[in-house]
């Protein structure tokens, strides 16, 4: 039978580490996060990892599913992205109102860059300059930036003297100085007119750790060849994203996160989707792609997620489409509490299930978690309790139905994850 304990070996459950070093104003208080990339617990960026890789990791390991808010307490966060992500459509998943995209010191295609920045500071979204060394080729951007980051340079008085002739030329434009080691350092760069100050001398970056699950290649590349055409079947996405748990919890953080709505429910992977809308799954599916994601194999929890949501999807069907739907996905959501080692309570509020879903997931009640207890019956041999759950259900069906439906669901999980393995 079918289990539900972790195993130390599963593949695609994670711990996944990102730092952030927090940015002080001229009075020592908290003004934002800087978040950095990183892969070990070993705080430092990695070595050989590019700027793009960095981006895109960062984003989907920790932003879309921890979410801004979290990591920085709810306060600005500086985000570093490569000159590719900037160009992508990595910048449209986030509010524009939640950070600060820093414009790294190796960026390229600088009038590429200018011509990007231009845009989306139409639409609200704010920049940063990381690392400015005075280099003629940075002048474009000088006028359009919120931010010019600088790093101390000694003598002391060579960052003073670039700062107020930045000052003089952009009086708007906000400077931060990193690298601030000692509390002279700071006293003669905040008498110099720095509006916000990073360093050793006020805290390293911390660490923070959480566990994962990463989107499978295959439905990585499924999803990619479905948004490459030009006319965009919604059932298609749809049908790919629920056959991936990472996939499913990504989604959604991404509804809640560009929802401005904080009454927005959502109760099913479809209605995800079809909010979401055709612009926005393409620029999901591309950022997806450039990061790289995915691992060798998914495990046997994924398999118990895909074979509860496809169980219920089965015993709800005879209650219509917009049932059996959100009998899938509390099935899948029922393995992110392990998948995640996250509580469920938090699960179901994160993910905004609304108070039928999020019930039926916590507590078993209604039709949705009777139809859940029904699956982790069966996966437990207890048919007493099955036949008596059947009643509440489908009272007029046998007890076959359960047996055909359950086999039905476990070779949907296997077919599943056969092809993945097969095709990586």
């Amino acid at each position: 039978m079918l289990s539900t304990q972790i195993t130390a070996d599963m593949p695609n459950l994670v711990t996944q580490y990102i730092a952030r070093q927090p940015i002080f104003d001229a009075d020592t208080g908290l003004y934002a996060y800087e978040l950095l990339y990183r892969d070990s617990i070993n705080n430092a960026f990695p070595v050989g990892t590019t700027d793009g890789q960095a981006t895109g990791r960062l984003f989907f390991n920790a932003l879309m599913l921890i979410g801004i808010d979290k990591l920085t307490a709810n306060h600005r966060a500086f985000i570093n992205l490569s000159t590719d992500a900037l160009l992508e459509d990595f910048p449209k998943l986030l509010q524009p109102s939640s950070a600060v995209i820093e414009i790294v010191e190796r960026a390229d295609n600088i009038a590429k860059v200018t011509k990007r920045v231009k845009s989306l500071k139409q639409e609200g979204y704010r920049f940063a300059l990381d690392d400015y060394d005075g280099d003629v080729k940075w002048e474009p951007l000088l006028g359009l930036v919120d931010y010019i980051k600088l790093e101390v340079e000694e003598p002391i008085i060579k960052t003073n003297m670039l700062l107020k002739k930045l000052k003089r030329r952009f009086p708007d434009v906000k400077i931060i100085v990193e690298r601030i080691e000692t509390h002279e350092q700071f006293t003669l760069l905040k008498s110099a007119g720095c509006d916000y100050f990073q360093g050793f001398f006020f805290a390293r970056p911390e660490m923070l750790t959480y566990h994962n699950v990463e989107p499978s290649k295959l439905a990585v590349f499924d999803l990619l060849r479905c948004t490459s055409r030009s006319d965009l079947n919604f059932d298609e996405v749809h049908q790919r994203v629920a056959k991936d748990v990472g996939l499913t919890a990504r989604i959604l953080k991404l509804v809640n996160a560009r929802s401005k709505s904080q009454n927005l429910v959502i109760t099913s992977i479809s209605q995800a989707v079809i909010y979401l809308g055709e612009d926005a799954i393409r620029q999901f599916v591309r950022v997806l792609a450039l990061s790289e994601l995915g691992v060798d194999k998914p495990s046997e929890l994924t398999k118990l997620g895909l074979t509860r949501a496809h169980f219920m999807l089965l015993m709800l069907q005879p209650g219509g489409q917009e049932m059996s739907e959100q009998g899938y996905l509390v099935g899948l959501m029922s393995v992110l509490d392990a998948i995640l080692n996250m509580e469920l309570d938090v699960i179901a509020q994160e993910f905004r299930l609304g108070d039928e879903l999020s019930s039926a997931l916590l507590n078993f009640n209604g039709m949705l978690g009777a139809t859940l207890k029904l699956a982790r019956a069966v996966e437990e041999d207890n048919w007493p309790l099955a036949e008596k759950l059947l009643e509440t259900i489908r009272p007029a069906s046998e007890i076959e139905v359960v047996y055909n439906a359950m086999l039905s669901a476990r070779q949907y999980g296997d077919d599943v994850l056969a092809s993945i393995i097969e095709q990586e």
